[in-house]
């Protein structure tokens, strides 16, 4: 491992430049430079972590992390922190486990050793931890913030990594957070190794999260036809109806909040009582009508040299 790096050398071995995809090199502990004449694109290292992000396309700038701004995540209130430890949560994720124990059975069926790109890894998604306990599968954590947890910063739009990079990719509630997610699923696609795998989450009933981060919802064929250009493995509802009716109700209680201290008992109280419903969905997420008004879908791919067409796409229907 380079001296200071967070990463290892394979990992370093397969970086690219995100503004031209050429190779990088390292230049002492401060910093990657392009080797491209015709680019030669300087990005810092911040804490042991490169800073791999194209500036003239990316929303975030290079001073956003050498100077530690508030990039996307931001530490929640003591409040906040608080209520989170004591109160019930309204959310439930009914499939994830079972669907990362898959994705870790089927990725190691293509390599003795598989490299996953996570993005969006300074948070750990629920059912990860199935993926964390394997120690077969070699993890690059990557994120739009700095943590204890990222080893690199990128932007997913333009992904810092060669072509046919890694066996596997997962972007967890990551792809309603990004501009253009039909662009980031094609630098997906363009990393992964041939019939390599990913695995996504998206929400499609759900309220903004993120604030001003937050962009895009998708429906079951939505969701889809974004990963036309890979092979479908399964697909389908990951949170019920009865999160999102949650979800609806704890929203609809806050839009009468005038102040942050009323939003947050209003909050408060929604959770108390509205955090059963979540359950309803152990009995709902496999119902036909729940492909109409489920709280998020899931797809788990494998990288396709053909395109799903859009007429195949709606004969995809599943709903009630």
């Amino acid at each position: 491992m380079a001296t200071g790096l967070r990463l290892d050398d394979h990992t370093l071995g397969i970086l690219c430049c995100p503004v031209c995809k050429s190779r990088l090199r390292v230049v002492g502990t401060t910093e990657f430079q392009c080797v491209n004449a015709g680019c030669l694109s300087v990005f810092p290292i911040v804490d042991g972590v490169p800073i791999l992000i194209n500036e003239a396309t990316s929303v975030f700038t290079f001073q956003d992390f050498v100077q530690k701004r508030e990039t996307f995540f931001r530490p929640g209130s003591a409040f906040k922190q608080l209520a989170a430890e004591l109160l019930p949560t309204i959310s439930r994720n009914m499939k994830a486990k079972q669907n990362y124990r898959r994705f870790a059975a089927l990725v190691k069926e293509a390599s003795a050793r598989p490299k996953v790109l996570v993005l969006g890894g300074s948070v750990i998604g629920e059912g990860f931890d199935t993926i964390l306990s394997d120690s077969v599968i070699s993890l690059v954590e990557t994120d739009v913030s700095l943590s204890e947890r990222t080893v690199l910063v990128c932007d997913a739009h333009d992904l810092p990594f060669v072509d046919g990079a890694v066996e596997g990719v997962v972007a967890q509630a990551v792809l309603e957070h990004v501009l253009d997610p039909h662009r980031c699923v094609a630098e997906i696609h363009r990393v992964l190794t041939r019939n390599g795998l990913v695995y996504a989450e998206i929400p499609f009933m759900q309220q903004v999260h993120g604030g001003k981060f937050d962009f895009t919802r998708f429906t079951h064929l939505g969701l889809r036809r974004l990963f036309r250009a890979f092979d479908e493995i399964d697909t389908g509802p990951v949170c019920g109806p009865g999160m999102a009716l949650a979800w609806s109700y704890t929203f609809f209680l806050r839009s009468f909040a005038s102040s942050k201290l009323v939003r947050q008992f209003v909050t408060a109280l929604a959770h108390l009582t509205a955090f059963w419903l979540k359950y309803l969905d152990h009995y709902l997420i496999d119902k036909p009508a729940t492909f109409d008004a489920a709280s998020g879908f899931y797809f788990l791919g494998r990288k396709s040299a053909q395109i799903v067409t859009d007429k195949d796409v709606l004969r995809l229907y599943r709903g009630g």
